[in-house]
């Protein structure tokens, strides 16, 4: 049996063989194991490199993945897309989204959740944190005032640091042997992480490592911890440090939830700025895409970090260029080195079957932005 065959007639099947040999959280090796925060045998710890150097598919090695993809920009391609790994929300479904700061115009848009909520997903709720730097979603009070602004009233939405911090341990990691994160999202069974995907002033890119890395880590102790370490200035981290201590936090959240947790990415309105930025981001100049769907974190923000690179060059160049600058792509080789997942999948065209589809092909048909 050919890879077609083998998708075509195997289903989820297919996909938890193929996530079963990712090599999922995996634990660190014995040269890098943690003791008391720190590396043993090493006085200092010191980053990796490479984050400015963009890996092409055909360098990389080891097991595949499975990634989900369609072009339907809508909320019936949400749902198209939340369907491939519904399996994976039992219990109390948590959605960490962006929710964006007031008025931001790129954020995902709301009906398109709205009608996720009520077509699959009725007792979840949207989740979130508040902000390590002061504005409208600082505190609490304010940070509800703005959802309010921003239309998404219409679904409860817990902010899971109102009431305090828990901590979760960082598994293998560098720089961190526990993340302090919002108390609430220990409340949840499952976590839906569904991630606008764009780019970032300090991480080059934000997928769904950003998404939880930084959206679950609590507004005051988790997202100093990755920001500004112990003492160092707010945002005094950067390049791939930054990238390697955001990615440990994702990695505490991703570990807690397990099997229960699986991403989203849209790829729309990719603005090289933040939608932390609000009205203040960077015009879109980048084509929309689609949207993603995987239970793998490495192999649904590499999907999308491919896809940008597979775009013409005229049309790519500017959140290339926020990648690179940033050193953003430490976060793929960390996920990796981590064993969060691969850097290797198969991309399955849920517009035509869900077969195996080139990422030339994916983006063959896309059209200039369009503000």
């Amino acid at each position: 049996m050919n890879r077609r065959e083998f998708f075509k007639t195997s289903g989820m099947g297919a996909l938890a063989l193929l996530l079963s040999s990712c090599g999922f959280s995996k634990q660190a090796s014995s040269s890098s194991e943690l003791s008391g925060g720190n590396l043993v045998g090493s006085k200092k710890k010191v980053a990796g490199t490479g984050g400015d150097r963009y890996i092409p598919p055909e360098q990389r090695q080891g097991n595949e993945s499975v990634v989900y993809f369609t072009r339907d920009l809508s909320a019936a391609g949400l749902l198209k897309a939340y369907e491939t790994i519904a399996g994976s929300m039992t219990g109390k479904v948590g959605i960490k989204l962006h929710t964006g700061e007031p008025h931001g115009p790129n954020i995902i848009p709301r009906p398109w959740v709205k009608r996720l909520l009520e077509a699959k997903l009725p007792g979840a709720k949207i989740v979130e944190t508040n902000t390590y730097y002061e504005g409208a979603r600082y505190t609490t009070e304010d940070h509800r005032k703005t959802l309010a602004v921003n239309g998404w009233d219409f679904a409860p939405v817990d902010i899971l640091d109102e009431e305090g911090t828990a901590m979760l341990p960082v598994r293998g990691g560098k720089w961190f042997t526990e993340m302090s994160v919002g108390s609430h999202l220990l409340d949840y069974d499952s976590l839906l992480v569904l991630t606008h995907f764009k780019g970032h002033t300090m991480g080059g890119f934000g997928g769904s490592d950003k998404n939880i890395g930084i959206g679950c880590a609590d507004g005051r102790i988790g997202k100093k911890m990755i920001h500004s370490g112990e003492g160092g200035s707010q945002w005094g981290i950067g390049k791939e440090e930054f990238m390697e201590r955001m990615t440990e936090s994702s990695k505490a959240t991703a570990d807690h939830f397990g099997s229960r947790i699986a991403y989203i990415n849209v790829l729309r309105n990719m603005s090289v700025s933040c939608d932390c930025e609000g009205t203040g981001a960077q015009p879109v100049v980048t084509p929309n895409i689609g949207i993603l769907a995987s239970a793998d974190i490495l192999a649904v923000d590499q999907a999308s970090v491919d896809l940008v690179y597979a775009l013409p060059e005229k049309d790519r160049h500017d959140l290339v260029e926020r990648m690179e600058s940033r050193h953003g792509l430490r976060q793929l080789s960390y996920m990796k080195e981590l064993g969060m997942g691969c850097d290797r999948y198969v991309l399955l065209d849920l517009d035509h079957g869900s077969q195996p589809l080139t990422l030339a092909d994916a983006v063959k048909d896309v059209k200039p932005f369009a503000g």
